[in-house]
């Protein structure tokens, strides 16, 4: 009776350390097998830890001693950009007229070597071009390109064509007196006395001055488009291209203290008012003082 009770005791016992494993004892070869083992994971985490605080140093001291770099993502901001972006401008809207190298194509467009993005400015801000169809001039009209378009297309002719800059500072420091005089010199023949424009040879006419701004005037002197001839720096220094703006800026803001202006064309327009309706007048006294006698 007292075997089967010892037998069912010791059974329990001899699962239980299948079961459960012991440690081994301090320093048997297990026990020094144990420590290389959680040793070596150790050295592992730690590796990693290190590469990864690294790759985040290298990151953030590179983002923070290399800020070129986030800008070149800009396409506005880093000039290489915006000339890529010009170059896709130019092949969609101006390859066809002006050539793949900017040499310009026969009876179709001029190059565009030398014009620089003052000439790029003037035709592309005022809408003469993309030009529209084929006439004796590219008309006025509201610009087809952004603001931010119009500069990378500047960007992409300066870059690979080269030619006058826009320039710089307040466009409007030079003398009034000065600038009155080199417009009547220079400017009056074909853009009136007033700036009111007028017609010129061959289907072509001298646009009128009173919606163009300061950059507009500025770049038209440096470029000559159509017939106006080009006024470069040896013909027309900065000052007294500057005067001219000044003059012009300050003569459309004058008043008509006369009364009306008449478009302040010339004694064309006031010879034309003074027949019809001085005239007019006189006949139409004529005839009812016939008609009373």
């Amino acid at each position: 009776m007292s075997t089967p009770i010892a037998d069912s005791e010791a059974a329990p016992e001899g699962g239980r350390r299948g079961l459960l494993r012991r440690r081994p004892a301090a320093g048997t070869p297990a026990a020094a097998a144990r420590v290389r083992r959680r040793s070596k994971q150790r050295r592992r985490l730690a590796n990693v830890a290190g590469l990864m605080a690294a790759l985040v140093l290298t990151g953030v001291g590179y983002s923070a001693l290399a800020p070129g770099a986030s800008a070149a993502d800009d396409p506005t901001g880093n000039p290489s950009n915006a000339v890529e972006a010009g170059r896709e401008l130019y092949t969609r809207s101006c390859i066809t007229c002006h050539g793949a190298n900017l040499e310009g194509v026969t009876d179709r467009g001029p190059s565009l070597i030398g014009v620089g993005e003052a000439a790029v400015y003037f035709q592309v801000h005022t809408g003469r071009m993309p030009l529209v169809r084929q006439e004796a001039q590219a008309a006025e009209r509201p610009p087809i390109f952004s603001a931010e378009q119009i500069e990378q297309l500047m960007a992409y002719i300066q870059e690979n064509g080269g030619g006058p800059t826009l320039p710089s500072g307040d466009l409007r420091a030079g003398d009034v007196a000065e600038g009155g005089e080199l417009f009547r010199l220079n400017c009056a023949q074909c853009h009136n006395f007033a700036g009111e424009g007028g017609a010129l040879s061959s289907g072509k006419r001298a646009p009128s001055l009173g919606e163009a701004n300061d950059m507009t005037i500025y770049t038209a002197m440096l470029s000559g488009p159509e017939n106006m001839p080009v006024f470069g720096d040896n013909q027309l220094s900065p000052e007294e291209k500057r005067s001219i703006i000044n003059y012009v800026q300050t003569l459309k803001a004058q008043a008509d203290p006369g009364g009306a202006g008449i478009g302040r064309v010339g004694p064309v327009a006031e010879g034309l008012v003074i027949w019809v309706v001085g005239i007019g007048a006189l006949l139409f006294g004529i005839f009812w003082m016939g008609t009373k006698a």
